[in-house]
């Protein structure tokens, strides 16, 4: 005796109907994957007037523009409306800090995927040795992970503004200065990269950052770059 499921011929025909137009963006194609409706990109706003404000910002100021406690900010310094910072300076570093409107600019700046150059000129404790050189230029291991190869070289001393309040020096121990270029960017990176090799940073100056780098742009000082 044949199975009788009670459903007339068009009625199971309009239930497919039915199930087919109920599960439309998920219907098994040919090769019996399911379909789904493209994603759309999303992408940082652009703005039609973007400009790029360059900073050196001074010791112990903050990189955000409010802050409950009082202490320096970016407010302190930077008049130009509706700018944002690309990326932090910690705020015991001195130094190149960009700013800008453009989110796409912002973001390129700041992905790691990126690889944006910075350069810095670190005072260090000590005289660097060949090997802790070689060290820091391979590579070495965080307690985050292995840093990316960098370049570094022993510098003679920059001609930069005093800091205030001064670098706190041992008589005894002398110092140093050197050039790191790195492509990444670990919490307090460069600091931690030469105290792990037995070499302290005493004072942090970021002067680059990709194509755009201090010249001769006073510390706690701006300037705007159309683009």
């Amino acid at each position: 005796m044949a199975f009788s499921s009670g459903l007339s011929k068009n009625s199971t025909q309009k239930t497919a109907k039915q199930k087919f137009s109920s599960n439309a963006k998920s219907w098994p194609n040919s090769k019996g994957k399911k379909n789904h409706h493209p994603k759309t990109k999303s992408t940082k706003p652009k703005t039609s007037n973007p400009v790029i404000v360059l900073f050196n910002k001074p010791f112990d100021v903050l990189c955000q523009f409010t802050d409950e406690a009082g202490r320096k900010t970016l407010k302190d310094f930077i008049s130009v409306p509706d700018v944002y910072a690309a990326g932090r300076l910690d705020r015991d570093s001195e130094g190149l800090l960009l700013l800008t409107n453009d989110g796409q600019l912002q973001a390129q700046i700041t992905q790691p995927t990126k690889k944006t150059y910075k350069t810095y000129w670190v005072q260090v404790e000590g005289i660097p040795t060949n090997e802790a050189i070689a060290a820091l230029q391979n590579g070495v291991v965080l307690k985050d992970g292995k840093t990316l190869p960098a370049k570094v070289r022993l510098m003679d001393e920059p001609a930069v503004w005093p800091r205030n309040p001064p670098v706190r020096e041992r008589k005894s121990i002398p110092t140093s200065w050197l050039e790191i270029e790195i492509c990444e960017g670990k919490n307090r990176q460069v600091r931690r990269m030469t105290a792990h090799v037995g070499f302290p940073t005493l004072r942090l100056i970021r002067y680059k950052i990709g194509q755009w780098c201090l010249d001769d742009l006073p510390n706690g000082d701006f300037k705007i770059v159309k683009m």
